[in-house]
């Protein structure tokens, strides 16, 4: 069985959240989700939880990180370089802010970008040539 990943995120405004997770490609599951939060499925194992403040402050003790702040950098894959910057297009026009990191450009090998969300959580979106990913055929390597 597939291991699946529950990224759980917390959001101050539920709503435009879910409206900015829909628009770079999230479809949210009405089965898991209420007025305190929404489970935005990214993939057949990957889902993110958004969460409201109180819903999230539920799961800790500790205190909820600002703006100012980085807990995590997540990183999604794209099919191509294209998908990247169609990504990337689709987080700006829905209220996104682009490149919170540095553009990530290795010559045709690996391309990545990266967004922050309305709560300020950053996403990298990275394409990697699956060849170039395998390294140099065996008797070249020898």
């Amino acid at each position: 069985m597939s291991r699946l990943i529950f990224i759980n995120l917390p959001v101050a405004d539920l709503a435009k959240s879910v409206a900015f997770y829909e628009a770079v490609g999230a479809t949210r599951n009405p089965a898991f989700s209420d007025d305190t939060a929404a489970c935005m499925v990214i993939s057949d194992t990957i889902f993110v939880m958004l969460l409201t403040h109180p819903k999230f402050a539920s799961f800790t003790s500790r205190p909820i990180a600002d703006r100012s702040t980085v807990q995590t950098l997540l990183c999604l894959s794209c099919d191509s370089k294209d998908a990247v910057l169609a990504q990337l297009d689709a987080a700006v026009k829905a209220g996104g802010a682009p490149d919170p990191t540095p553009e990530q450009d290795f010559g045709g090998f690996m391309y990545g970008r990266s967004y922050e969300d309305p709560d300020g959580h950053i996403w990298e979106v990275m394409w990697m040539d699956p060849a170039a990913a395998e390294g140099p055929p065996a008797e070249a390597a020898a």
